[in-house]
């Protein structure tokens, strides 16, 4: 099954493909730049699954084939689950991340316990050439951490601690974060539901 996945985010992509090498069906993911494809769609959904679903969509219609497309981002309770829809852009999207690291545990500074949970949210779309779309959700729980910790992963990751392994997403190694995050949990979600469609030889 050929999919192409709707990024330009090179560390998403290889972490997608990680994730996507587990299923029990082999899905050749290609990305927008090995398509030749240079788009940006604006993203002016309220929720994650609406950004997910009109990235899916616009770039199923230009090529015609099987396209899934993520929004993610990171819920802080304590900011009204900020930034949200908006992780990527906030403070700007050419901010460095370690900036906006910075910036969300300064503002946090009087919270404490419980009062710092936090989430990362995925949101997978995949959009067929028959027009359907289908969306999943997934999520990870844990606290915004009182410093930055680990070079692992990206983007938001050595702030979110994870109580349960007592480290940070950016503190674990790959072969664990690709276990429990909220990629990974929307992507089993769906990689459900493109084994049943490709099982019972649905055309695609």
């Amino acid at each position: 099954m050929k999919i192409i996945f709707a990024t330009n985010n090179q560390d998403k992509l290889r972490e997608v493909r990680e994730i996507l090498s587990g299923f029990d069906f082999r899905v050749d993911m290609t990305s927008l730049k090995d398509e030749g494809i240079q788009i940006d769609v604006e993203e002016t959904g309220s929720t994650f699954e609406e950004n997910a679903a009109i990235k899916a969509r616009a770039i199923m219609e230009i090529t015609g084939a099987i396209v899934m497309a993520d929004d993610s981002g990171l819920e802080v309770d304590y900011l009204d689950k900020a930034p949200g829809v908006y992780s990527a852009r906030y403070m700007g999207e050419t901010t460095d991340y370690s900036i906006k690291n910075k910036n969300i545990i300064e503002r946090l500074s009087g919270a404490v316990g419980d009062q710092r949970s936090a989430r990362f949210v995925c949101a997978i779309a995949t959009a067929f050439p028959d027009g359907r779309i289908v969306t999943t959700r997934g999520t990870v729980e844990g606290l915004i951490a009182y410093e930055e910790k680990g070079s692992n992963g990206f983007g938001y990751d050595p702030i979110v601690f994870i109580p349960e392994f007592a480290q940070t997403l950016g503190e674990m190694p790959s072969e664990l974060k690709n276990k429990i995050s909220h990629r990974y949990n929307a992507l089993c979600r769906m990689g459900e539901i493109l084994g049943a469609i490709e099982n019972e030889g649905k055309k695609l």
